[in-house]
């Protein structure tokens, strides 16, 4: 049977066996959804580039020394990988903000449907979801992707604790700490306009 119709399980036993191409296969599987994946949060081409390329030599490094168990989960396991990589880079650069306090959730994200609306209430509309666009963008990359993972892509916290590697509670942690520093910019952007 062809290498490329083999399974992601196949293909990394062959390479560990020796067999180097089917790491080119694995790579070109899964290389556009996981600097799809980068690209998202850095939002920084050359930087998406470099964490891209540590990725892959982590994943070959943990190949190559025995030290990945395969459970059938190879994609889910390589994002993981560059979800960590994303992590350390803002933890060692020193940008990722801190949250203190503790604020009680209210539902930022709900929308309310309005009859016959205005030219000026699509215009105020607009501007408020371009608002919320450019906060969600000012979170820690943790917060900004499970944001994005949440409402965007419209993933169960089940799904995003698999792809982020995470417990069901971290990533609960993580939206409310996302909400909390949303509602803080917000309330700091109504106070800048009074």
């Amino acid at each position: 049977m062809e290498l490329h119709n083999q399974s992601d399980c196949v293909l990394v036993k062959q390479y560990i066996a020796g067999q180097t191409q089917c790491l080119e296969i694995l790579i070109d599987r899964y290389k556009n959804r996981v600097f799809s994946y980068i690209m998202m949060v850095v939002k920084d081409r050359e930087l998406a580039e470099d964490i891209f390329q540590d990725t892959f030599i982590k994943v070959i490094r943990s190949l190559d020394s025995g030290t990945y168990k395969d459970d059938g989960r190879f994609c889910p396991w390589v994002m993981r990988i560059a979800h960590n990589l994303i992590i350390d880079f803002y933890r060692r650069d020193k940008h990722l903000p801190t949250v203190s306090g503790d604020d009680e959730e209210k539902a930022i994200f709900k929308t309310i449907g309005i009859f016959d609306e205005s030219a000026e209430d699509k215009c105020l509309a607009k501007q408020s979801h371009a608002d919320l666009k450019q906060m969600i963008a000012k979170l820690p990359p943790e917060q900004c992707a499970i944001v994005k993972y949440r409402y965007v892509y419209d993933m169960s916290f089940k799904e995003i604790a698999d792809l982020t590697g995470v417990s069901i509670n971290t990533a609960l942690g993580r939206m409310r700490y996302a909400l909390i520093n949303l509602r803080k910019m917000m309330n700091i952007t109504v106070e800048d306009e009074d």
